[in-house]
Formats: C-alpha cells, structure tokens, sequence
C-alpha cells in the first residue's frame, strides 16, 4: 500500500533551510516506488520561496501565507498545518531537527496518533521498510529504529544528509486558505537574533569553535577572524559561556547545539564529555590546545599542541591567501 509523505519546510530570514532540502532527501530515501511526496511551506510572502521549494519536490507544495505566520508561532504554525492535513492525509511526517521542528513535531505527532522518532542521522531501506539511525547517550553509542505502523513523524538532525536535488518537472503549488485563531494564548511580538548576519551554527559548514583557553572575549576575535576567512560559524564550549567571555547563544554541547559541520575547529577546548557530546559527529575535527594530553586530541583527527593565540592567525594568514 502506498504512502504519503509530508516535508514540513523552514523558512529562515527570508530564504529556505538547508534542513528542508535534507528532509527531502530522507523522504526521497525512506519511500518506496508508488509513494508521493509533498511539502509543506508555512510564513507570510513566501510564494517565492514556494516556487523555488517546487524546483525540488515532484508532488504538490502546499503554501500557507498569511502575515500572523511571519513569526514562529506554535498554535499558529500548528493550525496551519492541520488546515494542509484537511487536504493531503500523511503517512509520514518529515520535519528538520531544529527548534521549530523539534516544538512542532510532538504536537503532530499527538494530532495524528502517530510514533515518532527525533535526530535522524542516517536511513536506509531494509526489506521495503526505512531504518532511521539516531544517537543516544550523548552521542556515545548509535541506535537503529524501525515504525511498526502509521502514521510515523521523524525528525531530522541538520548536515548529515545532502539535500534533495532539483527534479526535471516542478511540482504543483496549491495555496492553502488560513484563518487565524482568536483564542491563541500566546502572541510572539518580536524576535531578536543575537547571531543576524552570521551563519547559523547548526547548519554551518565550518566551525570555529573556544573553549576556556581563549581567556577572555577578546580572545574569541582571533576566532572570529579564521571563520570570516573560511565562510564559516563561531561556536563555544560551555566552560567559556560560562566565563562570560561569550553569550550562550554560541554554546556547543549537550545542554547547548548540537552540530555535525564538515570540519570542526576546537580551539582551547580540552574535550570535556559534554561538549563531545555537541560536536564528536564532525566530519573532520581538529584540536588546537598547548595541553598535549588534553582529551580532546582523542576525538580530534588532526592535532595541533601550541598556543591558539600563535597557531589560529597562521592559519587565517594562510587561509586567506588560498580563499581570499
């Protein structure tokens, strides 16, 4: 019997998530021939952005615009979504692993009597059935899960699957007509973002990332200069959030974001289990600490025993002549 998959997509500063990509590409990975695919884009002004998520998706696009859905909202974004389930019944929910899918998902999860599993890394197809791969014991160990029934909504985690490719025949957008609730018992005014005009850390290609060796928030620059060099983010361990030398916005570990970026810089972070517990997924990780047994250099796939404030402007100098 054939299913329905639906991609919930994201919509950021005006552009799409990465994330949406990927979370059609897990679609594309976990159907079976015979299955359909459609995607969900919910804001305010997005026929754009839903012309563009159709270059994607082979099925149908379902936009919900209004100007009350700018802004993040969970009743809001929720009623959207159950008035696109009046017109497609899904099977299968496929939303990315952030915070608005992370909030979303459980409530779709409960509308629909559905299971869920959250913080895909990886899926393959065993017998006509996905297998989703996710990790637990902060990252310690991985476990493979399976759906006995339906309906089933997974979630995501952002930078471990590439994104959907574009298909040869865009799909159909049909614009859904939403009404909002008079009885929302919560109104998000305003969003600040301490982070505008950077790269968002989850979805960040390179990290740059401080620890308590950087001493101080003047020692984050040094930092900061290398991820402008390498088009990339600047994260931090919780021990230099703690510190003060940066806001908790840019911390990294299991009480804070977690990433999977391609490479990793850790500078002065000795590798404490809660930050690995952020960052060990990293494709490439390389460890800059003067303390040459330093636990992170365990995890680390390059080394290098010296002090950041000497080793990080080399490499921007370096960098910068290759890149720049």
């Amino acid at each position: 019997m054939s299913k329905t998959f639906v991609v919930v997509a994201e919509v950021r500063g005006g552009s799409l998530r990465q994330v949406s990509l990927e979370a059609l590409q897990a679609a594309s990975i976990a159907k079976n021939e015979g299955d359909a695919v459609a995607a969900v884009l919910i804001g305010s002004q997005i026929t754009p952005l839903a012309a563009d998520l159709a270059g994607y998706v082979e099925g149908r696009v379902y936009a919900v615009d209004h100007p009350e859905l700018e802004i993040y909202n969970a009743e809001a974004y929720f009623d959207a979504v159950q008035s696109v389930f009046e017109h497609v019944a899904p099977d299968v929910v496929i939303l990315g692993h952030t915070a608005l899918g992370r909030d979303l998902a459980p409530k779709i999860a409960a509308h629909l009597g559905a299971g869920q599993i959250s913080d895909v890394t990886a899926i393959e197809q065993n017998g006509g059935e996905a297998v989703y791969t996710r990790p637990i014991y902060a990252g310690k160990a991985f476990e493979q899960k399976s759906f006995t029934g339906g309906p089933q909504v997974v979630t995501i985690r952002p930078n471990n699957l590439s994104p959907a490719p574009s298909v040869s025949s865009p799909g159909e957008i049909i614009e859904i007509d939403y009404a909002p609730s008079g009885s929302l018992r919560s109104i998000v005014k305003d969003i600040v973002r301490k982070t505008s005009g950077k790269v968002d850390l989850t979805e960040a290609k390179i990290i740059v990332s401080g620890g308590r060796g950087v001493k101080s928030a003047e020692g984050f620059k040094p930092l900061e200069e290398l991820a402008e060099v390498l088009h990339g983010a600047v994260g931090a361990s919780r021990a230099a959030c703690d510190a003060g030398y940066c806001d908790y916005s840019m911390q990294i570990g299991q009480t804070g974001k977690v990433v999977t970026p391609e490479i990793y810089i850790a500078c002065g972070i000795s590798g404490a289990i809660q930050h690995l517990a952020g960052m060990s997924q990293s494709r490439v990780i390389i460890a800059i600490n003067k303390d040459p047994e330093a636990p992170i250099f365990k995890v680390a796939d390059y080394g290098i025993v010296g002090d950041l404030f000497e080793v990080v402007p080399l490499l921007t100098r370096e960098f910068r002549k290759v890149l720049v």
